[in-house]
């Protein structure tokens, strides 16, 4: 990986962390090639069950680089999105940690995150409309998702941000913590996630995450064949039985 981005491995949680403080961690070509490989790496690699994205700096991301935006950049990888991450389905739970600001695509990154740790004083926006530009990344796709539909509607016509606390307040972020602690309580929340069945916390993430496309008559029937695989495997009848011998599990991942 190139100094744009560090990449640490801590057990079994990959950190990813966008090293650009002079520029508040915006996001240039390099930034968005190396993100994304760190993003191939964490669902190739078998020893890794979770990832973490954050910022250096006490800044998470402030958006795509508009100086690399007018040099004719590109930020966003064909088929993945930008910097890899917003139309890519990872397999494996994936958390922002989020310290000062998130705005415009580092929203858009945050919200392309199964989860959300956030330091307190924390902003996140979508702003794109004051640069005569669209929130096209998921902002305007997700945001309507995970907070009231008027209140998302506010912020993507005004572009105005909105702080962690109201995100907090409406169930956007998972975590609220002080100034200088996302990065751990997002290790500790890994984790507590990792601590738990791989091959059922991949199937779980996938229905939560799908079920949004189905329909009524089709959800259970779609859910069905997502967890027919977990119920027939090693695991489950690991789990039953280290839970009769009062004994923790050892996972297999099959």
């Amino acid at each position: 990986m190139t100094d744009c981005v560090l990449v640490d491995q801590h057990d079994d949680v990959l950190v990813i962390t966008i090293n650009r403080p002079e520029a508040r961690n915006a996001i240039d070509s390099a930034v968005a090639r190396a993100v994304s490989a760190a993003l191939d790496q964490l669902e190739e690699r078998a020893d890794l069950l979770a990832g973490i994205l954050t910022g250096a700096g006490g800044t998470f991301c402030a958006g795509m680089d508009l100086k690399a935006f007018l040099r004719g950049e590109g930020v966003s990888i064909p088929g993945l999105g930008l910097a890899g991450l917003t139309e890519r389905r990872l397999s494996k739970p994936m958390i922002a940690a989020v310290e000062g600001y998130a705005l415009a695509g580092g929203c858009e990154l945050a919200l392309a995150c199964d989860l959300i740790v956030a330091a307190e004083g924390a902003r996140f926006g979508i702003p794109e409309v004051k640069r005569g530009l669209v929130a096209a990344a998921g902002g305007l796709l997700r945001l309507p998702r995970r907070m009231p539909y008027q209140l998302a509607m506010e912020h993507a016509l005004t572009g105005d941000p909105f702080d962690a606390e109201v995100a907090y307040r409406h169930g956007l972020v998972n975590r609220l913590v002080e100034p200088g602690r996302a990065r751990d309580e997002a290790l500790a929340l890994a984790r507590r996630i990792n601590a738990n069945a791989p091959l059922a916390v991949r199937v779980s993430k996938d229905v939560v995450s799908r079920c949004w496309d189905w329909g009524a008559d089709e959800s259970f029937r779609e859910q069905q064949a997502l967890v027919r695989p977990v119920f027939e495997s090693e695991d489950a009848q690991e789990g039953a039985r280290a839970f009769a011998e009062k004994r923790d599990p050892v996972w297999r991942g099959r």
